[in-house]
């Protein structure tokens, strides 16, 4: 399959090379900096309408920068972030990397069992968190070796809307469940002191960590993916060439990028914060998108739609509410989707629609995560993942790591700048998925094609597929099993109109008694909502092989 030539570069459109610079900056500070510069006029992020300018982004962050510095935090240091698609995300994003700290994103609907695993793993000693998941910190406090908090509201930088906005989050819809910390600065607070403080720039590289980004990796370990600074520059500026081909069709004065996924995703942290500030363009954040009205409502009042990263289960939802259809599309540039599989029945009607195709990517947390996409400027959906990016090299290989032959199935091996360091602190999980010549073994079986395009077949391994998020049955297996009444379980992924894949689980009781209520509701104390078993079936036992492995694969068939 490998040619001296690159079977893919021939499918290649002439706007696209082969290979570009993707060491233009030589960190993130860097590229974001020189964006701040140039784009000092213009708004960065919107969010309920309150716009930040990039001249506001810049002098924000770097007053969170010296707050963390008087805090102590020095290059290197872990600094974790939860909280949803709000101001200060990026604000914190770009404040923790100014000062040379590692981002280390946490899924906001963490539950306590979850939220000290990862604060533990990273050593973060730092947590800046929405408040109305504060009660989840205060709950693991104790355990863990966090010293400072920075405590954030939902309308705090947003001014007299912001007022407003924080009283129906709080008093109305009752959304931030009483909590109580030793002790904690609030994001604002924390802005007006580091606006004092000197700041000492610290001499960042681009070999340095910039994220540490939680992933399953190829089991169900919950483990950091180390994600440098020239790894996600690589991907920003791989991302930025693919789209050229479109961007060349049309004449704008500034990209309007849909956010709705949430920041704490590769995808979108890529894609609506990193890649969007390199472009001087402007990200719609939506706080919360699973509310439809809303967010339809948020897109209405937009003046353009260029944009739109997206997942096949939020296209899918969109087209359910019947305001959707009634919007202007007639801007939109890209289509992206990204973090599961898109459904040729989902493509097609968002197609019909909206009259922009899906444009399907793919990638990992490992990978920063894009490794191939399918052409911009594609009129239908393919329903296969697309080419490698520029400097991507994907190969196809067998058990036995050897090169399989064009449209022979084999697992994917991605090659590039975009490949993360390594597991934090994780050496042999690292060594489990590099090859000796330097691929990462994704854990998914595909071919490539003639024109060297990549087609998914299936999953190597047993992870499931929820709405674009990873669930690893190991981990559900092991609440399941801390349950007093449950003599054995296995968890495995079905399909589901609705998320793509949905756990299921089989549970052997050790006490009659037990009930599917008694397992619902433990499972909703451990583990966040898309990792919860949607089905539970009750069995006399469990399929094994002859050393005693549970054989998931048979409760599949």
């Amino acid at each position: 399959m490998m040619m001296h030539k690159p079977i893919w570069l021939n499918s290649y459109p002439q706007e696209i090379p082969a290979n570009i610079d993707v060491c233009a900056y030589e960190s993130l500070v860097d590229l974001f900096e020189d964006s701040f510069k140039n784009n000092a006029s213009l708004p960065a992020f919107e969010s309920f309408g309150v716009p930040l300018t990039y001249k506001d982004l810049d002098l924000q962050s770097a007053n969170f920068a010296q707050f963390l510095q008087f805090l102590g935090i020095k290059k290197g240091d872990r600094v974790a972030i939860m909280m949803p698609n709000v101001l200060q995300y990026p604000i914190a994003i770009a404040g923790i990397l100014r000062c040379g700290a590692i981002v280390v994103n946490v899924n906001p609907l963490y539950t306590p069992r979850e939220l000290e695993h990862q604060l533990k793993d990273s050593g973060a000693n730092t947590i800046v968190i929405l408040e109305n998941f504060a009660h989840v910190l205060s709950a693991v406090l104790p355990q863990v070796h966090v010293e400072n908090v920075i405590v954030a509201s939902m309308g705090e930088l947003l001014g007299a809307k912001g007022v407003l906005i924080d009283f129906v989050v709080k008093y109305i819809k009752k959304l931030v469940p009483k909590w109580q910390l030793p002790h904690y600065t609030t994001f604002k607070e924390a802005l007006k002191i580091g606006a004092r403080m000197s700041f000492i720039k610290p001499q960042i590289q681009s070999h340095d960590a910039a994220f540490l980004q939680y992933t399953g990796g190829t089991t169900g370990v919950s483990k950091g993916a180390v994600l440098e600074h020239r790894n996600l520059i690589a991907n920003v500026l791989q991302v930025e060439a693919w789209l050229v081909p479109a961007l060349n069709k049309v004449s704008i004065q500034q990209l309007t990028f849909v956010c709705a996924l949430p920041l704490y995703h590769i995808f979108a942290l890529t894609a609506c914060c990193l890649f969007s500030i390199r472009s001087g363009g402007i990200s719609i954040l939506i706080a919360n998108p699973k509310d439809i009205p809303g967010f339809v409502k948020t897109l209405s009042g937009l003046k353009a739609l260029h944009i739109f990263p997206a997942v096949n289960t939020l296209f899918n939802a969109l087209m359910q509410n019947p305001q959707f259809s009634k919007l202007d599309f007639s801007s939109l540039i890209a289509t992206i989707g990204g973090g599961m599989a898109v459904q040729k029945s989902v493509a097609d009607r968002w197609q019909a629609m909206t009259g922009s195709a899906i444009v399907e990517g793919y990638g990992l947390s490992e990978t920063s995560p894009v490794a191939c996409c399918n052409l911009t400027t594609t009129s239908e959906f393919t329903g296969h993942i697309g080419l490698p990016l520029p400097n991507t090299s994907i190969s196809i290989r067998n058990d036995l790591g050897e090169e399989v032959d064009l449209l022979e199935a084999g697992e994917i091996c991605i090659k590039g700048p975009q490949v993360m360091r390594g597991y934090w602190q994780r050496d042999d999980e690292t060594q489990l998925v590099m090859t000796a010549d330097g691929y990462f073994k994704s854990g998914d079986i595909g071919f490539m094609d003639n024109a060297g395009f990549v087609k998914i077949i299936d999953r190597k391994k047993d992870m499931i597929l929820v709405s674009g998020f990873n669930v690893y049955p190991n981990e559900v297996e092991e609440v399941l099993s801390q349950i007093p009444n449950v003599l054995e379980c296995a968890v495995i992924g079905v399909d589901d109109d609705r998320s793509g894949s949905s756990v299921k689980a089989f549970i052997v009781k050790k006490n009659p008694a037990l009930t599917e209520q008694e397992v619902m509701d433990y499972c909703a104390l451990n583990l966040t909502n898309y990792k919860r078993p949607k089905h539970i079936q009750f069995v006399d036992s469990l399929p094994k092989s002859n050393v005693g492995k549970i054989l998931r694969k048979e409760l599949r068939s």
